[in-house]
């Protein structure tokens, strides 16, 4: 199985780029591609500048690479109980190309923040709107308290409760 993943977040120094790469390894029998937003830059999304020029190739690739996958694993992080921006832009643009984004993907939906929400504010948002855009939510997991339940330096979850509510949101991906 092919799986896409990616963290919806173009800080570099991203926890939920940390917890994607923490669940690609409780995936060994799938074929993992980790993309990184940030190489779909595109400017703010505008009609204005789509009359004008067009879609940005970058939304042409992104889309490209979700039709390339059997699954996606998405890890949303949260400004003001919303997406963030750069996240935010990019599905814009995609979905002017073509709207069923998800191409009807499963989905599993994760998101992580320090506090004790775990970003619980956007996964609800990415959930409840996922089937307006073709995306075929599977499971999903908050995990709060980023900092006090991930090691960073080894890259792994050390609550294990949480490990095991990771492993059983991911399961689904490992049975198929």
């Amino acid at each position: 199985m092919k799986v896409l993943a990616f963290a919806a977040s173009n800080s570099r120094k991203s926890i939920n780029k940390d917890l994607i790469r923490y669940a690609s390894t409780l995936l060994p029998d799938s074929d993992v591609e980790i993309i990184d937003i940030n190489d779909y830059e595109m400017p703010i999304y505008n009609s204005d500048l789509e009359e004008a020029h067009g879609i940005p190739e970058a939304a042409s690739r992104f889309l490209d690479k979700i039709a390339e996958a059997d699954a996606l694993v998405i890890s949303y992080a949260e400004h003001n109980g919303n997406y963030t921006v750069a996240y935010k832009n990019l599905f814009d643009w995609a979905s002017r190309k073509n709207r069923e984004v998800y191409q009807g993907r499963p989905v599993i939906m994760l998101s992580t923040s320090p506090g004790a929400s775990g970003a619980k504010s956007v996964l609800s948002l990415a959930i409840e709107s996922a089937h307006f855009f073709a995306g075929k939510v599977i499971a999903s997991l908050s995990v709060p308290e980023f900092f006090k339940n991930f090691d960073r330096g080894e890259g792994v979850l050390t609550n294990l409760e949480l490990v095991a509510q990771l492993e059983e949101a991911l399961s689904p991906l490992r049975q198929v």
